[in-house]
């Protein structure tokens, strides 16, 4: 089903952008993607997002949405088509409100410093790191996604833990998310990556691979 108006303005290898491709992706909305650089910062990211200065912006009819996750959000609201996003009781959507937050809040930023770490300081940042994986995929309550037998809100969120790490830690030499240490979120993954609509909506980790080795 065509939706007229809906333009996305992000950057081909960021998974704050993708994660908005998949919710327009799992929706069925038609969008037209506009490429942005993330330096210099055009003037439709200064212009539509004054605030952050940053994408992903989704423009509907014209009016700016930001922030990832709040458009995520936006499109599962605005639009009954495909399935829903987020849960239809509130305790469900309260439940996946703050998982989706404990990833950009304390799991990312976990992982970030692990890259800003040498030595013994590096061990210790992956054993923090782990744990907190460890809490998380305690979530998965033995279903296929965080959102049961479908993609959800956290699913959504975590494409950066499920393509963009594993890559990095491989040109990295890192060892970070594995079948030893996280065998469940390792199982989560291979069902997320072959999830038909994750392949529709990501890039492969080939792709994403050769893209930062250019970089």
């Amino acid at each position: 089903m065509a939706h007229q108006g809906v333009k996305l303005l992000g950057a081909w290898a960021s998974p704050y952008s993708r994660r908005v491709e998949i919710a327009l992706k799992l929706k069925g909305i038609d969008y037209e993607f506009v490429a942005q650089t993330l330096s210099p910062k055009s003037t439709d990211v200064l212009k539509y997002n004054p605030v952050h200065k940053k994408v992903p912006i989704l423009l509907h009819n014209g009016k700016p949405v930001v922030e990832s996750l709040v458009i995520v959000e936006y499109i599962d609201e605005t639009w009954s088509s495909g399935p829903s996003i987020l849960p239809a009781d509130p305790l469900g959507k309260a439940n996946a409100r703050f998982w989706a937050k404990f990833i950009d809040d304390k799991l990312i930023p976990a992982i970030m410093n692990i890259r800003r770490c040498q030595g013994e300081e590096q061990v210790q940042a992956i054993d923090v790191a782990v744990e907190l994986f460890k809490v998380l995929e305690n979530e998965l309550k033995g279903n296929k996604f965080f959102g049961g037998d479908t993609i959800g809100l956290v699913d959504i969120a975590a494409n950066f833990l499920a393509l963009w790490l594993p890559v990095h830690q491989e040109i990295l030499g890192l060892q970070i998310v594995t079948k030893e240490k996280l065998p469940i979120f390792c199982a989560y993954i291979d069902e997320y990556l072959n999830s038909s609509i994750i392949k529709e909506s990501l890039p492969s980790k080939d792709e994403l691979s050769a893209a930062f080795k250019k970089a």
